[in-house]
Formats: C-alpha cells, structure tokens, sequence
C-alpha cells in the first residue's frame, strides 16, 4: 500500500461492524471515516471526499445500492465495495450491473477485503482498471480475473513457487486456464526474460512429437532436410510447457523421463546429447491416477513432473467470478466489434450463473462473444443468454470427462440418500464396499460429511 493511499469511508448501521472494519483496515495501515447511515455518509463525502466507500447492503431508509447510485451522480469513478450479509444471485447480478467495484457476503474473508481495497485504491493514483484490480506488483497474474478466495489462494502459492526451479504438475479441467497458470509461474519466476514455449502432446502424432521436442538432424528421416532445433533447445534458460502430457505416447515417455533426469536431449538422428536447461510444466485435464493404474503413464515420470502439483477450480466452484468474467469479456468485445452494450438483463445474468459450465471460462467466454455479436439493444436480454446456452457447442465434453462428472455426481446422490453410510450406499450401487471406497477416493468425496449435511 502506498503511504498516500486515500481514505476510506465505511458505511453500516451495526456499529460492531463498523469498529471491526475500521480495526481491520487501520491495522492495514489505512485513514478510515464510518458513518451509521446512507444519509450520513453523503454529507461525509461533501466534506472528507474519500477515495473509496464500502458500504453494507441492507441499512434504514437508505441501501447500500441507493448510495452507490447517489455516491456515483457525482463522482462516477469512486470505487464502492458492498458488504452484506444478505448475498443473493439478485443482489450480485445488480450490483455487478449498476457498476459496483465489488461484492462481498457476511463473514467477510478478511484477506480478499484487503485485497479488494488495495485494487479499489489503486484507482485513486490513475492506475489502469487492470492494475488497479491486480495492483503493480502482481502483474504475472493479471490475465486472471478473479475474485474468488480459491483462486486467490492458488495464484498466492503458485507466486511461491514461481521463484523455485521445481517441475510443476497442473491439474485442470478443459477451459480451466492451464496454459494461462503456466504463463503467469513464468512471469513470476526468474525465467521470466527467457523463452515460454508450449507444444500439445495430444495434438502432433508420435513420430513428429519426438522431433518437435527433441529435434533432429538433417537426414534423420524422409523430409528431414535440415538441422531442427527442438522445443527444449529453444526453451533453453526459459519455460516448456507440457500440455495434455496424458496423452503422451509410452514410448516417448521413457525419452522425456531420461532427458529430465540426465538434463540434456539427444535430437532423432544424431550421437550426441545436448546439455538443455529448462524449467517444465504440464498439465492433464486426464484423471492422472486412473492412468497410471491402467499402465498408460509411468509412474517414474509423473514424480518427475509432480514435484508440486496445482487444481484449477472449475468455473463452478467459483461461481462469484461470473459476473466479473462476463462483464470483462462484454468489454473487450465492446472494443473489438465497435458496440455500446452496458450489460446484461438481470434474468440474463442469473441464467450465466447457473449455468453448469462444463466448458469452464472458454465456454463462458465464447457464450458472451455470441450474445455481444447478435445483441442490438443497450442491455443484452435474458432470450439471446438462453440461446446461446442451448445451442453452444462448447457444452459437448470429451467421453471421459462427462463420464467422470456422471461417476462424481452418482456418487454424492448416492451418499446423500444413505446419509453418508458407505455399506449401504455400495449395496445400492452393486459394488463391494472396498471398491466403492476406492471410487469415493478418487472423486475426493467424504462421506462423513454426508452425514453432516444430513443432521
């Protein structure tokens, strides 16, 4: 935070609340002013003009979103954040709309206040709305936009252990941002000058993935008529990117497993290795285990590659970072397509968040693209948001995602109908008790928890 960080206006008729706050953000090292009310805080804001508000929702004759509208006649660009412990997909979907900075639900994560209040008071010093929603510091992730404390904190321990040379193993479903994960550890690490390269290992046929990693030289093989650099060579000092590493073919596996190991590659046709020095990162939307257990991935070659290992969340599990991301991608394609669309119908967004999303933020994004391209009104409306859910293509997963979806989601029926008791729970599902656990194992679920729920 800056020594001239502006001062910061709380609003909240429970005056507890209001001691906390102020304690929480003075620690913080910020000035702050409180007012009991909406009406209090306006005359407040005439004489101290703060450079940020948080406000709770719910108060006397005066809302939080009635101040923000007022707050906002005369200064449009002071950032409010609204607290309240009445949160509700309306709620979100209008404040969002109407232009709120953030929106935060009783108890407060204290850390993503915090964090929300350094972007917020960014602005204040003519940061760009993407420095101010990331702050300078944080550049390296800046292609994440987030505000979901699970992702926070997995861009929090990535930033950790960017600064190491550690292998890094990426988990993800498709749409998840795994290449864009990979991207940001680069810029976060000291390799961050040098060359980020990635290659699809699923997408280029055996033969030519051990060229296009590895190299060759001229004459290797029919076509080969030149000296080809590989993609370690021309990663050197940098970043390779592994994607979809689960479909690599066994073959090629036992190749990249003794090129990590000896740290060096020998191109298809020559004698001689080459000394290479790159950090690597993969990543699967595959179930890893399930592969290693079927003998299609080695073993030796995943504790090679998992020295630390990362799960992006789905989009919905973090269903708060919806209205953000579409209201992000409006804008860009605002830009791109010359249009002045200020948003989405309040049904519309409520449709977007509650969507399944099995395409993830790819899928979301190319849902936003649709509707902002045939939208011909101001605010995109509930019926082309329907549209778009029904006819996008996106929503199509591979077989064994969807299969993993349909094991994970039978599984949880399954246990919430016995309330989380296993025996009865495998009897139902025809399985013996010792492989019912094994599945439950690899679906992460917990049936104690079942029986929480229950009770």
């Amino acid at each position: 935070m800056s020594p001239a960080s502006p001062q910061i206006l709380i609003v909240d008729d429970d005056p507890d609340l209001l001691k906390l706050l102020a304690m929480r953000l003075q620690a913080a090292g910020y000035t702050v002013a409180s007012a009991a009310s909406g009406e209090a805080a306006l005359a407040l804001v005439a004489a101290a003009k703060p450079g940020m508000v948080i406000t709770d929702l719910r108060m006397g004759s005066m809302d939080g979103l009635s101040l923000f509208d007022a707050l906002h006649k005369s200064d449009p660009a002071l950032p409010v954040i609204i607290l309240t412990a009445h949160g509700s997909i309306p709620d979100a979907v209008e404040a969002t709309r109407r232009g709120v900075f953030g929106f935060l639900t009783k108890p407060f994560d204290s850390k993503e206040l915090l964090r929300q209040v350094e972007a917020a008071t960014s602005l204040a010093s003519g940061a760009s709305p993407t420095e101010a929603r990331v702050g300078k510091s944080d550049e390296w992730r800046q292609a994440f936009v987030t505000r979901s404390p699970i992702m926070n904190a997995l861009l929090d321990q990535a930033h950790m252990v960017a600064e190491s040379d550690a292998s890094i193993f990426i988990r993800g479903e498709s749409g998840t941002g795994k290449e864009m994960l990979a991207q940001a550890i680069h810029r976060a690490s000291p390799r961050r000058s040098k060359p980020f390269i990635a290659i699809n290992c699923g997408a280029i046929p055996e033969p030519l993935l051990e060229s296009e990693l590895f190299g060759h030289t001229r004459g290797a093989f029919t076509g080969a008529t030149r000296d080809h650099k590989g993609l370690c060579q021309a990663a050197e000092g940098g970043t390779l990117f592994l994607d979809e590493i689960g479909d690599m073919p066994q073959p090629l596996q036992v190749k990249l497993l003794r090129a990590l190991q000896e740290r060096k590659v020998r191109p298809v046709g020559a004698t001689q290795s080459i000394d290479i020095d790159v950090r690597i990162i993969s990543a699967t939307h595959r179930d890893i285990t399930a592969e290693m257990k079927a003998g299609n991935f080695r073993e030796d070659l995943y504790y090679r590659l998992n020295v630390v290992s990362f799960e992006i969340p789905s989009l919905a599990e973090r269903r708060e970072d919806i209205p953000l991301l579409a209201s992000y991608f409006l804008n860009l394609l605002c830009v791109k397509y010359h249009k002045e669309i200020n948003g989405f119908a309040p049904e519309a967004m409520e449709l977007l968040l509650g969507a399944p999303w099995p395409g993830n933020v790819r899928q979301l994004q190319n849902i936003v693209e649709q509707t902002a391209v045939l939208c011909t009104t101001p605010i995109i409306p509930t019926s082309l948001v329907q549209k778009a859910l029904r006819d996008d293509i996106g929503s199509i997963v591979p077989f064994e995602e969807a299969r993993r979806h349909f094991e994970r989601d039978y599984l949880a029926r399954l246990l919430k109908v016995t309330s989380g008791n296993v025996t009865q729970a495998a009897r139902l599902a025809k399985r013996n008790r010792t492989e019912f656990y094994k599945l439950l194992q690899r679906h992460q679920l917990n049936a104690s928890l079942f029986k929480e729920v229950t009770e």
